[in-house]
């Protein structure tokens, strides 16, 4: 249990960073009574990001994990996303909840385990560059637009 839980999370984490979540931290849980053996808690700057980080990591723990969660809570315009996974718990929170609710400090004396070096996937640092200028965008040709010749039926 205990290796492929800890590969399973970090593939958690791993899909967490690749939707560019902020400040990962996976905490080892399992010296103490508790509900759960291991938290992965991220955060993002929006409620439609930590929804993506949150959906990136059902994805990647369903198809190439073979995992679900037993119980989510929080969704659309949610501040936190809870995903339990009984033996891990993934939190994704707006930075602000995060910093509110402060898990890291309630279960401070938990160590913590190395969460993957990643970098935000290829996919969204190319799309950042790829429409910066407006020459970039697609128009056809043929389209034509009204002249300023005082004609300005429309």
């Amino acid at each position: 249990m205990a290796e492929n839980t800890l590969e399973t999370i970090r593939a958690a984490a791993t899909a967490a960073l690749n939707r560019r979540a902020r400040n990962a931290v996976i905490l080892d849980l399992r010296e103490f009574a508790s509900f759960t053996k291991f938290f992965v808690i991220c955060s993002g700057i929006s409620d439609t990001q930590i929804e993506g980080i949150s959906e990136a990591i059902l994805e990647e723990l369903e198809e190439n994990w073979n995992e679900r969660p037993w119980h989510r809570e929080g969704g659309r315009n949610a501040d936190w996303i809870l995903l339990d996974y009984v033996d891990f718990v993934v939190h994704v929170f707006l930075d602000e909840k995060r910093d509110y609710y402060n898990l890291e400090r309630l279960w401070a004396d938990a160590p913590q385990i190395e969460v993957p070096d990643v970098e935000a996937s290829a996919e969204y640092s190319e799309d950042d560059e790829e429409f910066d200028e407006l020459e970039d965008y697609p128009f056809d040709e043929e389209t034509s637009f009204p002249s300023d010749s005082g004609d300005n039926r429309r």
